[in-house]
């Protein structure tokens, strides 16, 4: 109760004095009330953070040898034109992970990707393409995943920041802009917005290097790109298999794709 009064008598020296907040650090409100701005994200910031990425070798991963490589320091995958193929994952097997930070730079100036999480390997894909090959069950990921797609792709970026169960029912749960929620047999319920899906995919910068930054805390995961918030998924669901520990991986998708990733960091939680 004395720490509310005096919050209260604070806020009222604050609005009788007439005082405003002037984009400083710090806004007093009286001798024994101050309030403080957060400390910018600084994405270079690795402290408790583990590389999972050498920059010279896939060591640690497993992809197809014909898709994915080390070039100039950032993984590649390249699938050429006119090759029907499934879905190509490269997987990190080194760890799991349920709670974590994930940090990379990723871009994908042809085709489509994802980032890959508290994902499983070896269930079969839902939805067989005719005309194109059963994919490699061992490599095959189903999960979460933070979809990255370029915006030449579709004409415009309609993807990118989405929270996507890759491989299962429900697709897309929260769309870029959405903060949802969803429990066992349930579909996703919209309990807010942060913005509209075309403004926030400004903040995407084409086929130049993008932060992408995923935060996983118990049932909520959390998606940023370049700092901008673009969608939070709440699932209430304790027995889904979402809500487990699991792999990391990275997606390419349709063809031709060539997909970039780098700076890959990973501070686990659990």
């Amino acid at each position: 109760m004395a720490s509310k009064l005096l919050i209260a008598v604070g806020l009222l020296a604050f609005s009788c004095a007439g005082l405003a907040t002037t984009g400083e650090s710090k806004t007093s409100l009286s001798p024994a009330f101050t309030l403080s701005q957060p400390t910018p994200r600084d994405f270079a910031n690795h402290v408790g953070f583990t590389q999972i990425f050498d920059g010279r070798t896939l060591n640690g991963w497993d992809g197809d040898p014909d898709v994915w490589r080390v070039e100039g320091g950032a993984i590649v995958a390249v699938r050429p034109a006119g090759k029907p193929t499934n879905n190509s994952y490269l997987v990190y097997r080194k760890t799991k992970a349920k709670d974590f930070d994930l940090r990379l730079e990723i871009k994908a100036p042809t085709g489509g990707s994802g980032v890959q999480y508290r994902s499983r390997i070896g269930v079969r894909w839902l939805t067989p393409v005719a005309g194109r090959p059963e994919p490699d069950a061992k490599r095959m990921m189903t999960g979460p995943q933070a979809d990255f797609w370029p915006a030449k792709t579709f004409g415009k970026d309609l993807f990118s920041g989405q929270v996507y169960m890759e491989n299962e029912p429900e697709r897309v749960v929260s769309w870029r802009g959405q903060v949802t929620r969803r429990g066992a047999g349930s579909k996703p319920e919209l309990l807010g917005t942060i913005g509209k899906r075309d403004g926030l995919a400004e903040a995407i910068r084409g086929d130049e290097w993008n932060e992408y930054e995923i935060i996983a805390r118990g049932p909520v995961v959390i998606h940023l790109i370049n700092g901008q918030l673009m969608a939070v998924h709440v699932d209430d669901d304790v027995s889904s298999p979402d809500n487990r520990e699991g792999y990391i991986g990275i997606e390419a998708e349709l063809n031709p794709a060539r997909i970039e990733v780098r700076n890959v960091w990973l501070r686990k939680l659990d």
